[in-house]
């Protein structure tokens, strides 16, 4: 191997690790909070669902700074806005354990969550430009043991040092220090190493950037394929989320499983996520990208259809099992189909606002899914996953296909 080819290879490794490091952090305060609210209520002394203000908070910086993260890109570069992105995010969970007034913590949330957009929207967008679909999962996966590990380091923060603020600190100033290591190497991000090896995705070669201009916002918006995408973004985070926040209320209140039973296969949805992605990520080469969403998606309409029809006290569980493991890979897998969906000018622009509509759609989908049980019956909620898992199947077909006129060219 030359010098040449083994230092590029070197710089492709370095941004990979870099990238999944990122995504790590991303998760941690998502597993922080959970574990540490009592705790912050007690000491601030609020009402049980005082909790709703900091996550409105957080979930409107991070749906501002997603959307807006192919403009910011486009002005600052992808290195120069993960540091930014990261301080900010640090600097946010920081002043958690600081401020002596709970009104200043929903403030300081809407910074923390302007920073993990951006953090979300930028390396999204990086990998899904200059790297394949098996890094895209792996990604993804990454996000899974940050979330893994976020409840263990607030739990060893509250036994050994009996306050919620500990774990904050910690991390906070790792994202702070993540965030001066993207400054530093901020040049390295604007000519990123693609691999030219469907065999090797760390195999690096010479740099390729895009030579077509971006498109602008509003010509990205005029896009009736990018609205579609965005729709499909919106319905499947919905199907995510919705299993997630009702699965231990549907076990327990309707299907006659223990408390147990049900918080352990209800924490190990998530845990399959992981586990989920990683897989993808070795055979997302072999099956293709548009393959595996298929694939996932009808395991999961088959993992719907067995929760809704239950035919023994067992199949619950199996269904939620299915059901979690099927869509693992199907998130990164969009985000990785993205200029296949809506061509390259728009990818930047678009990218940034899935996962905008991403969190918009893991809040509203579960809201309603739960006026809809309330009105009728929780049964209804996997009947309502069912008919939201062939929505999506249906979606992405239609997006696969030529159904929908061409994004616009420019002028």
């Amino acid at each position: 191997m030359s010098d040449g080819k083994g230092a590029r290879l070197h710089a492709a490794a370095g941004l990979i690790v870099l990238a999944f490091i990122a995504f790590i952090s991303l998760g941690l305060p998502d597993g922080l909070l959970g574990v540490a609210w009592p705790s912050i209520r007690d000491g601030f002394g609020l009402p049980l669902d005082a909790l709703g203000a900091l996550l409105v908070a957080v979930n409107a910086g991070y749906l501002v700074s997603s959307f807006g993260s192919g403009y910011a890109i486009s002005r600052l570069g992808v290195g120069r806005l993960l540091a930014v992105s990261c301080a900010a995010t640090g600097l946010g969970l920081i002043g958690y354990t600081l401020v002596p007034a709970w009104w200043m913590m929903v403030v300081l949330g809407l910074l923390a969550g302007l920073g993990a957009g951006a953090i979300d929207g930028g390396l999204n967008t990086f990998v899904a430009a200059h790297f394949g679909e098996r890094l895209m999962q792996w990604l993804h996966a990454s996000w899974g043991v940050g979330i893994t590990l976020g409840p263990f380091i607030m739990t060893m923060g509250l036994e050994r040092f009996h306050s919620w603020r500990w774990g904050y600190v910690a991390v906070g100033a790792a994202q702070i220090a993540l965030g001066a290591y993207f400054a530093l190497t901020a040049s390295r991000w604007q000519s990123p190493i693609r691999p030219p090896s469907p065999h090797d995705p760390t195999q690096a070669q010479s740099p390729q950037p895009i030579q077509e201009p971006a498109a602008s916002f509003k010509e990205t918006l005029a896009s009736p394929r990018v609205w579609m995408s965005l729709t499909l973004f919106l319905v499947y985070t919905g199907i995510e989320a919705t299993l997630g926040y009702w699965t231990y209320t549907l076990l327990t209140e309707s299907r006659g499983i223990s408390a147990p039973t049900a918080g352990f296969w209800t924490g190990g949805y998530w845990a399959t996520f992981t586990v989920g992605r990683i897989l993808a990520g070795l055979f997302s080469r072999r099956l293709g990208g548009d393959a595996l969403i298929r694939t996932c998606l009808v395991g999961a309409t088959a993992g719907s259809a067995l929760l809704a029809w239950n035919p023994t006290p067992g199949s619950s569980l199996l269904g939620v099992v299915i059901l979690g493991f099927a869509i693992a890979p199907v998130f990164p897998g969009l985000v990785s189909g993205t200029r296949a969906r809506v061509g390259r000018r728009h990818e930047a622009n678009t990218i940034g606002m899935q996962i905008g509509i991403a969190g918009l759609g893991a809040a509203l989908v579960p809201a309603l899914a739960g006026v809809l049980a309330r009105r009728t019956s929780i049964e209804l909620i996997p009947v309502f996953l069912l008919v939201l898992s062939l929505g999506v199947l249906a979606l992405h077909g239609v997006g696969s296909s030529r159904a929908l006129p061409p994004s616009p060219a420019p002028r």
